[in-house]
């Protein structure tokens, strides 16, 4: 069943439209005001960064596309190899399938060819609810020798998936456990609808380390569950959330107003290197993204740090263009909304 599901969602993700319709991550709201003397050479731009005590080369992360089968071992190698040439985070895709058939832990497992990058393991928040506790979540870290674990929040696509965990309840004091217990980081995300301010505190106090935003305005995960649904009914209730969510950049300032000093990951919809300075512009320290490099994993390491280095090109390009030499100028830059 989860092997099925996995290569249904590569599948979806690949052949149909599954951007979320007429809705943006509203990063385009925002405008850098260009900076005609930049008063610094562009070779002087320094994209690295501290990330949950470990250096970045750039405040980018893989976030978690897949896991469970044969073709996301490749993908997931792909990405990881990637993640190591450019000095890059990655975390894998959601490790259920492995924890209750350990024979599926190997496409997981990516330190072979990614020794050094920091790694995060990955489980469904919602499964605190269904059997899983600090021993799980323990073992998804072991299973991959992470530096953190994510655990992903997907209250929407739960109702519209087959037979999907919508018992919510209690999570925010489970989770709160895990942080307690378990001796790595313990980030939070969204899949694609985004944190408000009151989740951020909520999750706080909890004791995360992090918070992933994972907003509005990439991959609609209600139209991926669509085209698998099972009756028209869920396919028209399907339709009726494809838009639903808070968008990114909304969620991140929410999310930073309120957790100043929490590590704050921006990720859903961002495509490009000038998003990812608006980001980090707006409180992130570091974005994320999945979709755009789902194509190129399939094909090689090399495809995926192509796609990457296009990114971080585009990033060190914007940092230049408004005189910023860091992450911490970039924090101060003027951005203008429109």
């Amino acid at each position: 069943m989860h092997r099925q599901r996995k290569l249904d969602h590569i599948k979806i993700c690949l052949e149909e439209d599954v951007n979320a319709p007429g809705v943006s991550t509203g990063f385009e709201r925002y405008r850098f005001v260009h900076r005609a003397l930049p008063e610094t050479s562009k070779e002087n731009v320094e994209t690295g960064v501290t990330f949950f005590g470990k250096a970045l080369k750039a405040p980018v992360m893989i976030s978690a596309i897949t896991g469970g089968t044969g073709l996301s071992a490749r993908i997931n190698k792909n990405l990881a190899a990637a993640a190591q040439s450019l000095g890059l985070a990655m975390a894998v895709g959601s490790q259920r399938p492995a924890i209750e058939d350990d024979t599926l832990a190997y496409s997981y497992q990516v330190r072979d060819v990614a020794p050094d990058i920091v790694l995060f393991a990955n489980l469904g928040a919602v499964q605190l609810n269904y059997g899983y506790g600090v021993e799980q979540c323990q073992a998804a870290v072991e299973m991959i020798q992470a530096d953190g674990l994510v655990l992903h929040l997907n209250a929407l696509q739960e109702c519209i998936q087959p037979r999907g965990n919508t018992n919510f309840e209690g999570l925010v004091a489970k989770i709160g456990a895990v942080c307690a217990a378990l001796p790595v980081p313990v980030v939070v995300k969204e899949v694609g609808c985004g944190i408000s301010g009151d989740v951020a505190l909520a999750l706080m106090g909890a004791g995360v380390s992090g918070i992933d935003v994972a907003g509005v305005g990439g991959t609609s995960w209600a139209l991926v569950e669509k085209h698998r649904a099972e009756s028209e009914l869920v396919h028209r209730v399907a339709d009726a959330f494809a838009d639903w969510g808070i968008p990114t950049a909304t969620s991140l300032e929410m999310v930073r107003r309120i957790a100043p000093e929490l590590s704050v990951i921006a990720s859903g919809g961002i495509r490009n290197g000038v998003e990812a300075a608006k980001a980090i512009a707006l409180g992130a320290d570091v974005v994320g993204l999945a979709a755009p490099l789902l194509e190129p994993a399939m094909q090689s390491a090399g495809a995926v740090r192509s796609r990457l280095e296009q990114l971080l090109e585009e990033l060190r390009i914007a940092m230049f263009c408004i005189g910023a030499r860091d992450k911490g100028d970039l924090r101060q830059a003027r951005l203008d909304r429109i």
